[in-house]
């Protein structure tokens, strides 16, 4: 545990959850990421404690360390300073052969075994909702070494069973991936605005193992629609240190994607200069980064 001092005491929900899921990455892996909060958490990972961590996304680029701050995919950003720039199918062929140890995913609805329905809300055919899809998703669910999850805390999310399984997770426990025939080792842990949850060994059931500061293990448990299983243990979340607070700040100086209250590039009256200027203070920002 980092010393209580090296801790940031100004901090967002999303810089914590993206402070959460940077910890996870290890030194020398392959991470298949998209373009928001997961490749900031990559990149947070890259410039602190994962150095060789080799990051590729899905426009085709792999070993991405872009200096200015990336808004898609397809991004032109993405290929500055990377070790290759390839095509979508190659990454995504890569992908599907268990080539990525580590993925990031979110989605619209999650149940107990982790399952993913990112597609449509209710019948698949008459839906009340149709969602934006899987993207990339499924191949990161189905083929990574492992994925971690980003979701919204909600009852309505967390439901007993998904309407659709966009993305398998665990499908109905134990050993299902592996009967099912899925290269991936399935989620390892899920990242929510309340807390941080894994799966059960054995029966591969999700459980609370740690409630984010402020939050209650009964307050989390409300949020669930299935009768939650809580670690007797439950711990805390580890807030950012200030410095990965100053990093994601310098990676996302607006607050576009961690929220951080600043003004975003989304108001239309303020035009293409101010999305360059933008542009110029994260690459300036991050050109001193890289060098420090």
């Amino acid at each position: 545990m980092t010393h209580s001092s090296e801790y940031a005491e100004d901090f967002t929900l999303m810089e914590l959850m993206a402070a959460a899921i940077a910890r996870e990455f290890k030194d020398q892996e392959t991470a298949f990421v998209g373009v928001g909060p997961p490749l900031i958490a990559a990149m947070l990972a890259k410039l602190t404690h994962a150095p060789d961590l080799t990051i590729a996304v899905e426009g085709g680029a792999i070993g991405c360390s872009a200096r200015r701050l990336l808004t898609c995919i397809a991004d032109t950003t993405i290929c500055e300073r990377a070790y290759a720039c390839g095509t979508m199918w190659r990454n995504f062929g890569d992908q599907q052969r268990g080539f990525y140890d580590v993925g990031v995913i979110g989605g619209a609805q999650i149940d107990k075994y982790g399952n993913i329905n990112a597609t449509a809300l209710g019948d698949y055919h008459e839906p009340y909702v149709r969602v934006a899809g899987s993207g990339g998703a499924n191949d990161i669910g189905s083929s990574a070494g492992r994925y971690y999850i980003m979701m919204r805390q909600e009852k309505r999310r967390f439901v007993e069973r998904v309407d659709y399984i966009t993305v398998p997770g665990y499908i109905d426990g134990g050993d299902a991936r592996r009967r099912a025939g899925l290269v991936g080792g399935g989620p390892a842990e899920v990242i929510t605005t309340m807390g941080v949850f894994r799966f059960d060994e054995e029966t591969k059931e999700m459980y609370l193992e740690k409630c984010h500061p402020g939050i209650t293990p009964e307050q989390v448990r409300q949020n669930v629609s299935w009768d939650l299983k809580i670690s007797p243990g439950v711990g805390t979340t580890e807030p950012p240190t200030r410095k990965q607070v100053e990093i994601m700040r310098i990676l996302d100086p607006y607050g576009l994607y961690l929220g951080t209250g600043r003004q975003g590039m989304g108001d239309p009256e303020k035009g293409f200069d101010f999305y360059m200027e933008v542009l110029q203070k994260s690459y300036d920002a991050m050109s001193e980064l890289l060098r420090s």
